[in-house]
């Protein structure tokens, strides 16, 4: 019978061949907010376990194979698409100063190539519609700089598309939303899902014609959290050719962690924080809150959960992995950071998952995906010319 360490080695080894593809990581701004892009102040050639999810070394002990860094913005930034600018300047930044490890990537072939290389694919994904300011150029120009997928909002409504976090003003798309989605389509970009509104997914399934992504959500059936993919969506993966990546944030995984979170979200605000905030002051504020209120702790077991279900709902070939480091101020136990994606395909593989399984969710459906969108923008390029609608024709 073997044993936990037995299950770990296979999962290291099988890893080695198919390496973790993740969905969703907010290091760049994090070395914003922290160091305002001073990589000297935060080398992650070093260990930067006392300020960070992510160094270069845990990267390379979690099996990370391509990653995909987020340019984020918030959605109050003033002029978000410099902001946006700034964020992928940083990625930019990261990848001429550690060439050994970090390896741009922009297509399908790329991430192949880093592979056989041994370097991490780095791609982007922009996190809100609020970065093209409304305007299709923006978007091509953000492809053109290397964004490879846009999560259609952020936690607010943008002025086409509704938010899950946000109350309903849209029902979903608007006009000038599917065009930006058939936009996206015809550049290659991924059209991500994560964080908007149901509605805004159903008419983005409807309206896309290459796969979507959700690049950073879990289950509803597990964690009934607006954050969080329903089984009607999750079923209709599988026609659309999508894969949703699972999340490991515990507000959003585990279902007491939900109730929690409101409660410590209502804390923060109380003392003039934002719900979201992560400085140590405000983080100050959330540990004293916790060491009144204990933390509910999600676990390894907790995200293979939503696996397991997102498996049995959209199927195999649809699913994978999005861990969202450095843009949550917790983490489950043995997810503490980027170094612990073996824990994960471990607990999967005690679970029952065959090898070939686990290397679709790792490292194949994330490949395909983006190659499958590339391959439907070059047919629609042959046939459509750009878009230059506006929202103020399309939604006036």
């Amino acid at each position: 019978m073997s044993g936990p360490g037995d299950s770990l080695g296979a999962a290291r080894e099988l890893l080695r061949e198919f390496p973790v593809v993740d969905g969703h990581n907010d290091l760049p701004w994090a070395l914003r907010e922290q160091v305002g892009y001073d990589l000297d102040a935060r080398d992650i050639a070093a260990d930067q376990s006392a300020a960070l999810h992510t160094d270069l070394a845990r990267l390379r002990e979690g099996c990370v194979g391509a990653q995909y860094w987020s340019v984020y913005v918030p959605y109050q930034q003033p002029y978000p698409l410099a902001a946006t600018l700034e964020q992928i300047d940083c990625v930019r930044q990261l990848l001429d100063r550690y060439p050994g490890d970090l390896r741009a990537a922009h297509t399908a072939g790329d991430l192949e190539a880093a592979r056989a290389e041994g370097r991490i694919a780095s791609l982007m994904g922009a996190e809100g519609g609020h970065s093209i300011e409304n305007s299709l150029g923006a978007l091509r120009m953000l492809y053109a700089l290397g964004v490879r997928y846009m999560t259609l909002t952020h936690n607010s409504n943008v002025d086409w598309a509704d938010s899950a976090t946000d109350e309903p003003l849209h029902g979903g798309l608007t006009a000038f939303g599917r065009a930006v989605v058939r936009e996206m389509n015809r550049e290659g970009m991924l059209v991500d899902l994560s964080h908007v509104a149901d509605t805004t997914m159903r008419d983005a399934l409807d309206a896309s014609a290459a796969p979507v992504i959700f690049s950073h959500s879990s289950a509803r059936a597990v964690c009934d959290h607006p954050r969080n993919i329903p089984d009607d969506v999750l079923e209709r993966l599988p026609a659309n050719g999508g894969v949703a990546m699972a999340t490991f944030v515990p507000k959003f995984v585990l279902q007491a962690a939900v109730d929690w979170t409101v409660e410590a979200d209502e804390n923060l605000r109380a003392h003039g924080f934002h719900h979201l905030d992560t400085t140590p002051e405000a983080m100050k504020v959330h540990r004293a809150f916790e060491e009144a209120h204990p933390r509910p702790r999600a676990t390894v077991s907790t995200v293979a959960d939503h696996l397991d279900h997102m498996r049995e709902a959209a199927g195999v070939d649809h699913i994978g992995i999005g861990g969202d480091y450095d843009g949550t101020a917790f983490t489950p136990d043995g997810l503490r950071d980027v170094a612990g994606y073996p824990n994960l395909v471990a607990e999967l593989l005690d679970r029952g998952w065959s090898r070939e399984d686990l290397a679709k969710v790792t490292w194949h459906n994330a490949v395909r995906v983006l190659g499958d969108a590339e391959s439907v923008a070059r047919d629609l390029r042959s046939t459509t010319s750009a878009s230059h609608a506006t929202i103020t024709a399309l939604d006036a």
